[in-house]
């Protein structure tokens, strides 16, 4: 039994279900928000999921970062549309 990471500082924990309940339900929730239209969020999922996460999100239009890895997660960054940074207008004095 793992935690699944729902947003920063909130994750759940199913007592009781396997490797492949927990994995569902990581698709799942990164399913729907990808679906809602997010410009950008970031989650932490298991490296286990890592190769159908991205799968779904270039079929969703989401470009995938990695961002860092701990003990068997990664954290990611999801961008809709194009993968360039997004830019600033700076204003000069002169």
């Amino acid at each position: 039994m793992r935690h699944i990471h729902l947003d920063n500082g909130l994750r759940l924990r199913f007592p009781g279900r396997g490797e492949e309940f927990d994995q569902g339900v990581e698709i799942g929730m990164l399913a729907v928000l990808m679906d809602s239209g997010r410009p950008e969020f970031s989650r932490r999922i298991g490296r286990d999921n890592l190769d159908q996460v991205r799968a779904i999100a270039r079929q969703m239009g989401y470009y995938v970062v990695e961002d860092q890895e701990q003990e068997g997660f990664v954290d990611l960054t999801f961008r809709h549309g194009s993968a360039r940074p997004k830019l600033k207008v700076v204003h000069s004095a002169g």
